[in-house]
């Protein structure tokens, strides 16, 4: 059983719930976090000396934000509680429903295989942001954990909801967000209790978050001579949902061009691996798994993986990006490391046909010459692929709920 542990959350003051938190700054252009960077008792205001800063000495610029940090609190425009789980859920304008727990998940079972992953990262992002942890000792971010359903957790949940929540906000897109704080001691056994019976978590969300922390919490064990795991460097951020709460949706691709190719030719070529049904100009979502949508020329297909392609077990020729970047970008196109190509780009889906049109938008508007759609990764395929040590391709998984940043941070130096 994975640790996961309640802990002193760090909230903005009433007075500035619904201004200081805010979406992840991947979400943002650098110009408009420079413009949020403007506005005072914000996260993105606090972070400023990292985000926007000119000055080239980081070390400075670190200590100023946790400077910074402990003057909010100071001022009391943080607050920090007492030790506690969160009971957190997001209601989308569509009525769909995401909740879950929000703690710390124990890197020790990250590294002995008890939180499992099914991507792998890249070296240096990690390496920049353990460095950012280590001075500023702050995380605001949690990563996504998941696990298959527990009923005795969601009756436990049901439970908690009856209760006024701490923090009941709508963001500007129209999402709410309602947060309990689990306190109470009997409780807070309880919950432990059922949580201790799931047998692992795997990452949803937040591989370099949770490398990063990994790499940090490694750096120092080496330096503490006492080191016991208790430390709370060796814990992560944590928001644990069920699959009954989380949403896996397409992640698309757009190919700037068939490296000489006609269309011809390639569709041609495609005939090899492909069953290829031409579906017209009507935008086309893949019906299931081992059906691919492809734009091209104004015209969609439908590429049908041919059955002998297929692993007759669980394997990565079980999952359709990874048999497009197989069979089309290095078999057809020659592209040797598609992880890394700046000839693909990636666009997020929305499991409809709305992904979709956007692909159809990017191609038209000359940003590739031809684009791919692909059948979301089920959660069960994401399970395995974990289990059996497997890393997908980059950007295989969108995944709903997405967190807001600075809801709730955990300081590593508490």
């Amino acid at each position: 059983m994975p640790v996961f542990k309640p802990f002193r959350g760090i909230r903005p003051h009433k007075d500035l719930e619904s201004t200081f938190p805010t979406h992840p700054l991947d979400n943002f252009t650098q110009e408009e976090i420079a413009e949020k960077a403007q506005v005072e008792d914000t996260y993105i205001h606090m972070i400023k000396p990292y985000v926007v800063s000119k000055s080239k000495d980081i070390d400075r610029n670190l200590r100023k934000i946790r400077s910074t940090f402990e003057e909010l609190l100071e001022e009391k425009k943080l607050v920090q509680d007492n030790s506690a789980y969160y009971l957190y859920e997001q209601i989308y304008p569509n009525k769909q429903v995401f909740r879950g727990l929000l703690g710390l998940a124990s890197i020790e079972d990250f590294w002995n295989g008890k939180i499992k992953r099914h991507e792998s990262t890249i070296p240096q992002k990690k390496e920049k942001l353990a460095h950012y942890l280590d001075k500023v000792n702050l995380q605001a971010e949690p990563v996504l954990l998941t696990y298959p359903s527990n009923s005795k957790i969601e009756l436990l949940m049901n439970h908690e909801e009856k209760n006024v929540p701490i923090f009941n906000h709508i963001d500007s897109k129209g999402i709410r967000h309602k947060i309990w704080r689990i306190d109470n001691r009997l409780k807070l056994q309880q919950f432990k209790e059922v949580i201790d019976q799931i047998d692992s978590f795997y990452i949803a969300d937040g591989h370099h978050r949770i490398g990063s922390t990994a790499l940090n919490a490694k750096y120092h064990k080496e330096k503490n001579k006492r080191h016991n795991g208790t430390e709370p460097y060796n814990f992560v951020y944590s928001f644990i949902v069920s699959n009954q709460s989380i949403k896996i949706h397409d992640y698309n691709r757009i190919l700037t061009d068939l490296n000489g190719l006609s269309s011809e030719e390639f569709l041609k070529a495609l005939e090899e691996y492909f069953l290829i049904h031409e579906k017209g100009e009507t935008p086309y979502f893949p019906s299931q798994k081992f059906h691919i949508s492809m734009y091209l020329d104004g015209k969609f297909y439908s590429l049908h993986v041919k059955h002998d392609l297929r692993s007759p077990e669980m394997s990565l020729d079980n999952l359709d990006h990874h048999l497009l970047d197989k069979y089309i970008f290095k078999g057809v196109l020659k592209i040797e490391d598609p992880d890394s190509s700046e000839k693909i780009s990636y666009v997020k889906g929305t499991s409809s046909l709305e992904g979709i049109n956007l692909l159809k938008e990017k191609v038209d508007n000359g940003e590739g010459k031809v684009g791919f759609g692909i059948y979301p990764v089920s959660f069960n395929d994401m399970i395995k692929i974990s289990d059996l040590k497997l890393s997908m391709p980059p950007k295989c998984t969108f995944i709903e709920p997405k967190l807001i940043t600075a809801l709730l941070m955990y300081d590593m130096k508490s």
